[in-house]
């Protein structure tokens, strides 16, 4: 966050009545405990060459089935 974007929430924030202040705090720790977290690709080497050539032939037609609507 750049220190000029950082230097308005702030702003903003002080202008608001403390119950809405702590609305703002939970919206933000909200946003920050949705964000999805990733798995490293080195986990997912056990999974390589696990799906068949047939079961990857059907999960391709499916998805080009789909994605064609």
């Amino acid at each position: 966050m750049s220190d000029r974007l950082l230097e308005r929430v702030i702003e903003t924030v002080r202008r608001l009545s403390e119950d809405r202040q702590q609305r703002v705090l939970e919206f933000a720790e909200s946003l920050t405990a949705s964000v999805p977290q990733g798995v490293a690709g080195r986990q997912l080497l056990q999974f390589a060459n696990t799906i068949s050539v047939e079961d990857l032939q059907t999960m391709q037609a499916a998805i080009e089935s789909g994605c064609e609507i």
